[in-house]
């Protein structure tokens, strides 16, 4: 069972609805018990990175789910600031993120090839693959496209945990994996068919 962590802040009813649609039994994952029972866990995020930490810190959830991802290395997939929260830290806010993944979250108008470009990146994007863990190769073309609203971009430390880039005046990283640890900077549940293909292989693993 898939488990949509709720700690007040992402649409988690999205999710739900989706993998309903999909076939795969998903739940509200709302208190310690219910992530404890677990197949895969789905970090959801939108909105300030302050704001998600300091939900996800008061929520009580946050020691259980570090035990599972971190102690029982159960899959877990972080969505948008979902996927930024795994970083050490973050331009936009003073919190430390739970620093699952090496990496640092930076802000598009702290940099001269992004500065004069629309903020937030929003809409259709492009991704390139570097290797695939989360899609099907078979389904994989160069038209494959996510829907992706942020301001701030994911930068991993380590770039062999990155499996695929996209542009917004400059490459950033779009989806990491790094063990049991997944993330993706776009929206899956917004993505149309290239989402549930994502989603799919995620409760797969």
């Amino acid at each position: 069972m898939i488990s949509i962590v709720d700690y007040g802040v992402g649409n988690v009813q999205a999710f739900l609805n989706l993998f309903n649609r999909l076939g795969i039994e998903a739940k509200r994952g709302n208190t310690s018990t219910i992530l404890k029972e677990s197949s895969h866990l789905v970090l959801p995020g939108v909105g300030h990175f302050d704001h998600a930490m300091k939900k996800l810190n008061n929520s009580g959830l946050r020691e259980p789910l570090e035990d599972l991802v971190i102690g029982s290395k159960i899959p877990l997939l972080g969505i948008c600031v979902g996927m930024q929260m795994l970083a050490n830290e973050s331009e936009e806010g003073v919190l430390p993120g739970l620093g699952w993944i090496s990496a640092k979250v930076r802000a598009f108008s702290n940099n001269k090839n992004s500065l004069q470009l629309p903020l937030p990146h929003m809409g259709w994007n492009n991704i390139n693959i570097k290797k695939s863990i989360l899609l099907s190769e078979k389904k994989i073309n160069p038209f494959t496209e996510f829907y992706f609203l942020h301001s701030y971009y994911f930068d991993a430390v380590d770039k062999s945990i990155v499996s695929a880039t996209s542009n917004y005046g400059l490459n950033f990283d779009s989806m990491i994996s790094y063990e049991n640890i997944h993330g993706v900077q776009f929206h899956p549940e917004k993505s149309h068919k290239w989402g549930e293909e994502l989603l799919k292989s995620f409760s797969k693993l």
